[in-house]
């Protein structure tokens, strides 16, 4: 049974561990099962908590909006859906071909909020993946296509084109990042790209290594951008100095945050502004894996300051804004997915500030949380066999 309590703020010496928390990959392809048990769940005082199934290297989720239907995305390539109401699995076709390994594969998944309907029928939909170049190198990119349900058990992705590639591809299969979140307007893309393992170029604004990136909804440039003078790759850039972000959410003020991943200790959680400089890898709360220093922020070193930063690492999954009435008194937090933490974080927001207020144990190293149309939490375990878990209060 999942254990969940709320934990001490004190971190355990345990948690020292890297924060790139990613489970060994190998080569081999996904067996995944939809479907599984008959929903008695469990019950621990903390959460009520629902099995859905179990995945192997399950990565993100989404709810198409207006449904009750959860689709989700899983590392080696494989797109998954299941009716939460009903328990129905559906069967989704034309998943892009993905450079999978190590931190690379299938990664995220979104819909466009303002095309809801109690029906499947045909949604526009955007995914992000590892792509293979020339040689022995790689990158994110995003891709837009349409899902077409012609079944209430079948869908296809057509038309699925890539709108926007990170610059440039580099070796290695590590911080890809490439989460995606739509402003709440719905008039533009913001699209996280990660360091890539490579350090120095996320304070290089020629490319869009270790930047967060914001485009029209068809991938190009969006007018307004801090650096949209230069052309090329800097117009898309709307912040930078960012290592591996692996959650941007918006709040209820209309504020763009993001979560990432520190090296040894530093994991941050920010405020995101145009044209700011996070810092990295010039500063940091963490130090490098060989144990070499990374001078800390200072007041006076001209870069932006994260809300929050954790040392020891809790080596995020991502993160939401939750805002429905379940969970009494959580309205406005940020709940978040903890790797190296295996539970739960939730973070209380004061405007422009922030501060960690619980911990709940999952037992499990946790790769996601998103909410879900009635307010309840939904789960993801990392690795394989990972659960689709559905939480609701204990």
């Amino acid at each position: 049974m999942i254990k969940a309590s709320i934990l001490a703020a004190t971190l355990s010496p345990l948690l020292l561990a890297a924060s790139c928390g990613s489970a060994p990959s190998g080569d081999s392809g996904a067996n995944s099962t939809p479907v599984a048990g008959g929903g008695e769940g469990e019950f621990d005082g903390e959460f009520a908590i629902q099995s859905f199934g179990t995945f192997d290297e399950p990565w993100a989720s989404a709810f198409v909006p207006g449904t009750s239907v959860l689709v989700l995305t899983t590392k080696p390539g494989e797109l998954r859906a299941i009716d939460t109401e009903t328990r129905q699995a559906i069967t989704i076709t034309g998943a892009p071909d993905v450079d999978y390994g190590g931190q690379g594969g299938l990664g995220d998944i979104a819909f466009l909020p303002s095309e809801t309907s109690s029906t499947l029928g045909t949604r526009t939909i955007y995914l992000s993946w590892a792509e293979a170049g020339e040689g022995d190198t790689r990158g994110a990119v995003v891709g837009r296509g349409q899902m077409v349900c012609a079944q209430a058990t079948s869908c296809s992705i057509e038309g699925l084109s890539v709108i926007w590639r990170q610059s440039p591809k580099v070796t290695g299969r590590g911080h890809y990042s490439h989460r995606i979140a739509f402003s709440p307007d719905e008039s533009h893309l913001f699209i996280a790209s990660g360091d890539r393992q490579k350090m120095s170029p996320a304070q290089d604004t020629s490319n869009t290594l270790g930047s967060i990136v914001r485009l029209d909804l068809d991938g190009t440039p969006a007018a307004g951008n801090p650096l949209a003078e230069r052309g090329g790759a800097s117009a898309e850039i709307w912040s930078w100095g960012h290592r591996n972000i692996l959650g941007m959410d918006f709040d209820s003020s209309g504020r763009l945050w993001e979560i990432e991943h520190g090296p040894k200790g530093g994991d941050e959680f920010n405020l995101v502004e145009r044209g700011a400089n996070y810092g990295w890898p010039e500063r940091s709360g963490g130090v490098n894996y060989d144990g070499s220093n990374i001078p800390d922020h200072s007041a006076d070193d001209g870069f932006t300051k994260p809300a929050i930063e954790w040392t020891p690492v809790i080596a995020p999954g991502n993160f939401v804004f939750y805002s429905g009435d379940l969970f009494a008194g959580w309205d406005g937090d940020a709940i978040i997915s903890g790797l190296v933490t295996q539970g739960l974080v939730r973070v209380e927001m004061d405007g422009t500030g922030a501060r960690e207020v619980a911990r709940y144990d999952m037992d499990k190293r946790i790769r996601s949380v998103i909410e879900g149309p009635d307010g309840a939490l939904w789960v993801l375990e990392d690795g394989n066999g990972a659960r689709l878990l559905r939480l609701t209060p204990g």
